[in-house]
């Protein structure tokens, strides 16, 4: 029986995302074999989501690397997959297609255009949106696409709790991407000590950085919650997520998963992109957007915060 495979390499929000479409794509083709093709960070993570039945690491080297694209051509082949899914719709993923993974059904953004359509304008549509319309093309119901469950991700994390918090606290992502600073509000350690004098120190200010993010963790004055001296893995990210209060972040993976978990917060948007087209906000979890990051200041920030938790 040939086996389905989805293409979706990240970034961790993206992974987040398109949660609902692998499991769409996976009660469609129950009496098949689903594969996601990720990269090396998030394989950990999604090996134990129960939507896909294994995950394969794609490097992604360089495209002149022809020993390494050469070697996966032919770990892929052993697949036999007759149907791709490219959820990531990258330069590289339409490489694939013409190089890798050649004489297999593909879906893609592309195979989705109405005629006449062009990509760029499919694009500015919002992600879930484009997504449902991808998987639409290719006959699947959408029941999940935008009803995405986590719940699988979330464990028990009484221990951290207990050790940085006890109840109720506040979990704040002040970072980003090296390479995308312009999605980062410069103002977090203030709105730190901001949000101890609103609130009285009655909710314990949290971070959860990642493995590069721990020495400016240090600097923020609130609790760095790290799993011994490592940054916490994925699920364990997801739980505290879950059981925080309250949220605010950066346009990040985190945020994505606040969102999708629904939890009550406020993400931060400069003029990147729209909170729309990345389909982050719902009922409980609202977008701050502004022109320039550097002008949005901790008052109102502060206020936003006081709006929801009060």
């Amino acid at each position: 029986m040939s086996n389905i495979l989805i293409i979706k390499h990240g970034s961790l929000g993206d992974l987040i995302q398109a949660n609902g479409a692998i499991k769409d794509i996976k009660k469609f083709y129950q009496n098949r074999k689903v594969f996601l093709l990720t990269s090396q960070p998030y394989a950990i993570f999604m090996s134990e989501c129960p939507y896909i039945d294994g995950v394969i690491i794609d490097k992604r080297l360089p495209r002149w690397n022809l020993f390494y694209l050469n070697n996966l051509k032919k770990n892929l082949k052993k697949y036999e997959f007759s149907k791709v899914f490219d959820l990531q719709n990258s330069s590289r993923t339409k490489f694939y297609k013409r190089f890798i993974i050649k004489n297999v059904e593909w879906s893609s953004s592309e195979t989705s255009l109405e005629p006449g359509q062009k990509k760029k304008e499919f694009d500015k549509d919002p992600v879930l949106d484009r997504m449902e319309v991808q998987l639409t093309k290719s006959g699947i119901e959408t029941e999940f696409i935008k009803n995405i469950d986590l719940s699988w991700a979330v464990e028990d994390i009484s221990r951290l709790i207990k050790q940085y918090a006890n109840d109720e606290y506040i979990l704040l992502f002040p970072f980003c991407s090296r390479k995308l600073p312009h999605k980062k509000w410069p103002y977090f350690k203030e709105l730190i000590i901001k949000l101890k004098q609103v609130f009285k120190n009655k909710y314990p200010i949290l971070l959860a950085p990642g493995p590069n993010e721990i020495e400016e963790a240090n600097k923020l004055n609130a609790k760095v919650v790290l799993d011994g001296k490592d940054p916490v893995n994925i699920k364990t990210l997801v739980s505290l997520i879950y059981k925080s209060k309250f949220i605010v972040s950066n346009d990040t993976g985190p945020a994505h998963i606040a969102s999708h978990l629904d939890k009550n917060g406020i993400v931060l948007f400069g003029s990147h992109t729209t909170a729309k087209k990345v389909s982050i906000e719902n009922y409980n979890f609202k977008a701050i957007s502004v022109e320039n990051l550097k002008d949005l200041d901790v008052d109102s920030v502060i206020n936003s915060i006081k709006s929801k938790l009060n």
